[in-house]
């Protein structure tokens, strides 16, 4: 078995960790989106493959028998193009999906199905905290005449794509201490997010719930029709039965 692990979540890094340890034959893949981004235990490569055509060609030239989808619950595109290739050439294939954020008490969410949903929700001169990351930025440029804060990892390489914007550089994992006070310096009326979710970036959440913020929670696309396993653990034993 040459199994085939799509990156780019902490789950990734431990299940990565795992398989190395247990000596599993296998090769990690990251998009590319991080430029600087944590090293895995495995073999990595880091890149796109070149559309359909180019994904099933590395599959068949690296002798890939299974692929262990863990990229993030919104990577729509790419985890509906890897079940159906998978489904077609017969590769077994299973997708990592962690449980959603569920609003608990003190928490003030309203939920939405897109980036461009948030204009209609949030009046003009309010601050607004993006922690939904830059690849999807340019759709909230409803928000101009807003001060938008977007965060992201590593430093811009182009403008704001639209007037109001500025970005924040930092690499998380947060604390609920830290979030509260960027939030607090910077003056945040209202947090806009994608429902990733996980513990880890869960803080941001909890610290908008401590000082009373409102959310918008962008909801996931739906998941493709393929096997799909919550936590790390039960990667890990769908690997064991290959």
């Amino acid at each position: 078995m040459t199994l085939l692990l799509l990156a780019g979540t902490g789950e990734a890094r431990r299940i990565a960790q795992a398989l190395a340890e247990r000596g599993t034959d296998a090769v990690a893949s990251l998009a590319g989106a991080t430029r600087q981004a944590e090293t895995l235990a495995l073999p990595t490569r880091s890149g796109g493959f070149g559309g359909e055509a180019g994904f099933r060609a590395y599959l068949a030239a690296n002798g890939i028998t299974a692929v262990l989808d863990t990229t993030h619950p919104f990577a729509a595109r790419i985890t509906a193009r890897t079940a159906r290739v998978c489904a077609e050439l017969g590769l077994p294939y299973l997708y990592h999906l962690r449980a959603p954020w569920v609003a608990g008490p003190g928490d003030r969410w309203t939920h939405i199905d897109r980036e461009e949903d948030a204009a209609a929700l949030i009046p003009p001169g309010r601050t607004v905290f993006l922690g939904t990351g830059r690849q999807t930025l340019a759709r909230f440029s409803g928000l101009e005449g807003r001060r938008v804060i977007c965060r992201q990892i590593d430093p811009p390489t182009a403008p704001f794509p639209f007037e109001g914007g500025e970005f924040l550089i930092g690499r998380p994992p947060f604390s609920v201490a830290q979030e509260r006070d960027v939030f607090s310096q910077l003056g945040i009326d209202v947090l806009v997010v994608k429902n990733a979710g996980g513990a880890a970036s869960r803080t941001k959440l909890t610290a908008a719930a401590d000082l009373d913020l409102p959310v918008l929670m962008i909801r996931r696309p739906p998941p493709p029709d393929a096997p799909i396993a919550e936590t790390v653990q039960a990667c890990l034993d769908w690997v064991d039965r290959l």
